[in-house]
């Protein structure tokens, strides 16, 4: 049996003037205390990294990504169930992630969405009924509170873009970590979504996300890192943290025939925005 090929060891990118990571786990990153989280963040911050948006993909993580936010005041955070441990969504859990929500450095609701890809490959998965319910919980928690919805989608484009429909979007949609067809794209860009790209956008076989950044209006992009997953070619495989994302920024600015600083700015310009910062 042969051996496993290494994983690269990733370098950090030259540092840009101006970069905002609009979705990151710092909890799954490995920075779980307060010293953790700035010493990620002094890492980002060396290669041009101002803000990350730090996401829970469970009641846990979520609880520590909005911790994170009082430890330092360069994360900011999303809270939501993931919609595979959507059946997770108790009373007591939505009550909880009511009062989280509030909170004046949660910027969004998310992640949260439609995920069809796990269905069949593990059992705890939620399904399809009840991650369509809980979409509509967060939709609902959304609008109430005036705050973008940040939209995780696997292998479920035409019903989550039903869904979404048919709820009535809150007035701002976000497409993390697109990886949907250009044709996903451009529907989701006609309706007004903002698509965040992350490193899988620089994969060479993902020519049609590059070709969608491309494509977008300068306002409806982010980027971010998704990490510790999706690190950016050259260093696909290795574990991905916020300071890696200028490798993304870089190849996304280059799909725009863009300036890489002139890119990085809009896109931190973006996020404020958004995210209401």
């Amino acid at each position: 049996m042969g051996k496993k090929k290494p994983r690269p060891t990733p370098i950090p990118p030259e540092p840009l003037g101006s970069l905002f990571d609009a979705h990151t786990h710092l909890w799954s990153c490995g920075a779980r205390t307060r010293d953790e989280v700035r010493a990620i963040m002094d890492r980002a911050v060396a290669t041009g990294v101002g803000t990350v948006c730090n996401v829970g993909d469970g009641i846990e993580e979520t609880r520590q990504a909005v911790a994170a936010t009082q430890w330092d005041e360069r994360v900011v955070a999303a809270v939501a169930v993931h919609p595979t441990k959507s059946q997770q969504l108790t009373e007591e859990v939505r009550a909880e992630l009511t009062e989280l929500a509030g909170h004046k450095r949660v910027v969004a609701i998310g992640e949260c969405g439609l995920d069809w890809y796990w269905l069949d490959k593990d059992e705890t998965t939620a399904d399809k009924d009840t991650q369509i319910e809980a979409l509509h919980w967060h939709i609902d928690l959304a609008k109430k509170l005036d705050k973008p919805l940040m939209i995780h989608n696997r292998e479920a484009d035409e019903d989550l873009m039903r869904e979404l429909k048919s709820a009535g979007e809150p007035g701002t949609v976000i497409l993390h970590c697109f990886s949907s067809p250009i044709e996903v794209a451009r529907e989701a860009l006609d309706r007004g979504y903002v698509l965040s790209f992350a490193g899988n956008s620089t994969f060479p076989a993902n020519e049609h996300l590059r070709q969608a950044c491309a494509e977008a209006p300068a306002e409806q992009i982010l980027i971010e890192t998704d990490a510790p997953f999706m690190t950016p070619v050259p260093f696909r495989g290795a574990r991905n943290e916020p300071q890696y994302i200028g490798h993304t920024a870089r190849e996304l600015a280059k799909a725009r025939g863009m300036d890489a600083e002139d890119f990085a700015s809009q896109t931190t310009i973006n996020a404020r925005r958004i995210y209401g910062l």
